[in-house]
C-alpha cells in the first residue's frame, strides 16, 4: 500500500483492510443497528423477545412502560428487521427474528452483561440432544396450546394433559417451554389476564363473572393476579377504560 507514513511490514494486511473499509453501506447498516440498540429500554425489549413471544400489553407490564411507548420501540425494532410479529386470533405477538444477525446481537448482549441465557440446556439436555424428537413433538404441543385456550375457563392439570395427548409430564412441560418460551402455567395465566381485560372493557359482566369465565373460582384470587399484571384492580381497570373511551 502506498503513501503510508509508517511502514510496519503490515502493508499486506492494510491493503485488504482498506478494501473492506470502503464498504460504506455495510458499515452504515451495522452502525444503524448499534444506534438503535443504544436505547436501554429498546435493548431490554429486544433481549426479552429473544426469549419470548409477547403482546404489547405484557411487554408494557414487564417493562413498566405505557403501551404507546412500547409500540414505538417495537415499530423501530420491526423496521430494522430484528423482530417480527404474527397474529393469533385477535392477538398480535412479537418475537425476535430467528436469523444469524439476531443471534449474534443476542449473544453480544449476554456476553457483555454476563447474563446466563435462559435456554435451560442442562435441564433439557436429553431432549435437545435429539432435535428430530423435539420437532416431532411441536405439533402436539401446539394442539395442547390450542386446547388450553379453547378451555380457558377450566382448571386442567399437567397430568390431565399428559394423559389426553399421550406425552409424559416432563416432556410436555419441557417442550412447551421450548416452543412458547414460558411455562404452561405462566403462559395460560397471561392469556387469562388478557381475556379478562378484554371482557372488562367490552362487556357488562360482573367482576365475579369475568373471574369465572377465565378460570378463577375466587374473585379475590383473580383480582390479586390481575393487579400483578396490570398494576390495578379489575374495577380500576374497567373505570380507566371507560374514561379512555369517553375521551
Amino acid at each position: 500500500m502506498e503513501n503510508l507514513i509508517h511502514n510496519h511490514d503490515e502493508y499486506f494486511k492494510l491493503d485488504f483492510l482498506t478494501s473492506e473499509l470502503s464498504k460504506d453501506k455495510e458499515f452504515s447498516a451495522v452502525s444503524d443497528i448499534f444506534s438503535l440498540l443504544a436505547d436501554s429500554p429498546r435493548l431490554k425489549i429486544f433481549w426479552l423477545l429473544c426469549h419470548s413471544k409477547e403482546c404489547v400489553q405484557n411487554i408494557a407490564s414487564v417493562m413498566k412502560m405505557t403501551m404507546p411507548a412500547v409500540s414505538h420501540h417495537l415499530r423501530l425494532l420491526k423496521d430494522s428487521g430484528l423482530i417480527e410479529c404474527y397474529r393469533d386470533g385477535k392477538e398480535v405477538f412479537y418475537t425476535a427474528v430467528e436469523n444469524e444477525r439476531g443471534k449474534i446481537l443476542h449473544g453480544i448482549i449476554e456476553k457483555l452483561m454476563v447474563i446466563t441465557c435462559p435456554d435451560f440446556k442442562i435441564e433439557h439436555e436429553e431432549i435437545n440432544e435429539n432435535s428430530e424428537y423435539l420437532e416431532n413433538q411441536v405439533e402436539t404441543i401446539k394442539q395442547v396450546h390450542d386446547f388450553l385456550l379453547r378451555n380457558i375457563s377450566r382448571r386442567i392439570t399437567i397430568e390431565d394433559l399428559a394423559r389426553q395427548f399421550a406425552m409424559n409430564t416432563t416432556t410436555l412441560k419441557t417442550v412447551f417451554k421450548d416452543v412458547y418460551g414460558t411455562s404452561i402455567a405462566a403462559h395460560i395465566k397471561m392469556h387469562r389476564m388478557e381475556e379478562a381485560a378484554r371482557l372488562l372493557q367490552s362487556s357488562e359482566m360482573s367482576i365475579n363473572e369475568v373471574a369465572l369465565r377465565v378460570g378463577y373460582e375466587s374473585q379475590s384470587k383473580f383480582s390479586a393476579v390481575f393487579k400483578e399484571f396490570y398494576d390495578m384492580t379489575p374495577a380500576e381497570y374497567r373505570r380507566s377504560q371507560a374514561l379512555r373511551g369517553g375521551d
